[in-house]
């Protein structure tokens, strides 16, 4: 999950200028770390015993990390051979056309803002431990209360705050010792025979069927790609290194570092309570598995710093829609409202804009015993369209330049890590990339207007036509479906 230094990395920085020292080695691996690491690690243990047994996780684990690593690679590739693009949704239209960056930075705005929404659930949820008011089926005071911390880091974000090194710091502590703490007692706790009883769940049978080691793998999927959404604000912060290279040093050992992290976190509690135990425990469910561990200390220390986490990840993920729309607007993919600054150099519009879809979502959490599995699948449904436009495009790049040496290793990078999305996509939920085309309705209309406001002709390509229209009747059908109660999320 992002954190500020991710989300400000769009930003020019000083440190990219000849006289700054910029940043080393270490200081890059402990971005990448912080980058992605947030609030989803605290549930991962519960999520996936609901998903599959110890065997087909660590499976699923082995090929998110390896998706994970060719798309980490294929950025850091775009960042240092086309430093002159800015945003991520910049390759798309590079790649592809003015609308692919639309497509591509419209889905990680939806991607930025549903995320925000998964925060506000998850730390809700963690603040049930201490104040029991907000754990139980009275849900209006969490909502009041996350509409309140919404809106008042809405203001903190509208008066230009934007980068806190101080608070980076203290959340990254708040993220790594109650996770080390975790993990060591786990290991300290650690029965293998818990944990071999029902390695494989149903290893005797076929490799087909709702329970199979397949479909167990597959359903793995979109938690596992859900904690893993920020790979990329590590290279994107390459023209900050003392020296480019070590961005991509930074990002292998930082993507080893949190793949170990997660599976040691997820894994390891397999071997002190079963399956079972794990898929029925209450969220977030490192909290109460640390609780049953520990006694009550453990929890309070896993929810004090899951809360703190998530308030700094949350502070990020607000500023990130806003400035996401200010560099579309800038590159007159959405009107210039988008991009209108204020005196504190905040986009007013966006941001607000945002904040109140977020608003809107955490109603539902009225409604809804499953705001936080919908939110963050959601969010990850909608940044991997960005990621499949990112891997295309290094395909395309990687080809163009045949040449060079290095190209053929790229354009293998840049295939496995399309294969990988585009799979992942499919197992994670077409139902949720359904729904999410219904967001790209409002969207491409504003995407029309930016390009008439611009001075420039309305011109689509027979392939822009095509997409759209792909798109359009897609979201169609979803609202139809949604209607009908065939598309339930």
């Amino acid at each position: 999950m992002k954190t500020l230094a991710a989300a400000d990395s769009a930003h020019p920085d000083p440190a990219s200028t000849p006289h700054s020292k910029g940043l080393g080695l270490t200081a890059l691996v402990s971005t990448v770390i912080t980058s992605c690491v947030g609030g989803g690690i605290f549930a991962l243990a519960s999520d996936l015993a609901i998903a599959a047994s110890p065997g087909p996780a660590l499976i699923a684990w082995g090929l998110v990390g390896f998706g994970t690593l060719m798309l980490a690679l294929s950025l850091n590739n775009l960042v240092l051979k086309r430093p002159d693009l800015e945003g991520i949704f910049s390759y798309a239209e590079e790649g592809f056309g003015k609308y692919a960056g639309f497509i591509s930075g419209w889905g990680y705005w939806i991607s930025a803002w549903m995320g925000t929404v998964a925060f506000a659930t998850v730390m809700m949820n963690a603040m049930g431990y201490f104040f029991p008011i907000f754990n139980g089926t009275n849900k209006l005071p969490s909502v009041l209360f996350a509409s309140v911390v919404l809106w008042l880091l809405t203001l903190l974000v509208n008066h230009g705050i934007e980068s806190a090194a101080a608070l980076n710091s203290l959340i990254t502590i708040c993220k790594l010792v109650p996770l080390f703490a975790f993990i060591v007692i786990a290991i300290l706790l650690f029965k293998g025979q818990v944990f071999t009883a029902h390695f494989w769940y149903n290893v005797g049978t076929n490799m087909t069927g709702s329970g199979s080691i397949a479909a167990q793998i597959k359903r793995c999927f979109i938690i596992m790609m859900w904690v893993f959404v920020g790979i990329e604000g590590a290279t994107m912060l390459s023209s900050r290194a003392k020296q480019k290279f070590d961005a991509g040093k930074a990002t292998l050992i930082g993507l080893f570092c949190i793949l170990a992290i997660y599976m040691l976190a997820s894994i390891l509690p397999y071997g002190y309570l079963s399956r079972n135990a794990l898929a029925s425990i209450q969220q977030p469910g490192m909290v109460y598995v640390f609780r049953e561990m520990v006694g009550p200390w453990g929890g309070a220390l896993i929810s004090g710093g899951l809360i703190i986490s998530t308030l700094g990840s949350w502070l990020s993920w607000t500023m990130l829609p806003a400035e996401t729309t200010r560099l579309m607007a800038n590159q007159h993919l959405l009107p210039r409202a988008f991009g209108k600054a204020n005196r504190y150099g905040t986009a007013t519009f966006s941001l607000v804009l945002s904040s109140v879809l977020i608003q809107f979502f955490l109603l539902s959490l009225l409604v809804t015993d499953r705001a936080y599995q919908i939110a963050y699948s959601m969010c990850t449904v909608a940044v991997t369209i960005c990621y499949i436009l990112v891997a295309a495009y290094q395909v395309k790049y990687a080809v163009q330049h045949l040449k060079e040496k290095g190209s053929y290793w790229q354009l293998a990078v840049g295939i496995l890590a399309l294969t990988f999305e585009s799979t992942a996509i499919y197992f994670s939920g077409v139902k949720y990339l359904i729904l999410c085309s219904i967001a790209y309705i409002p969207g491409t209309i504003l995407y029309l207007m930016a390009r008439r406001e611009a001075g420039a002709q309305v011109y689509l390509s027979h392939k822009e036509w095509f997409s759209m229209s792909a798109i359009m009747t897609c979201a169609l059908l979803a609202i139809v479906f949604v209607l009908m109660g065939r598309l339930v999320i």
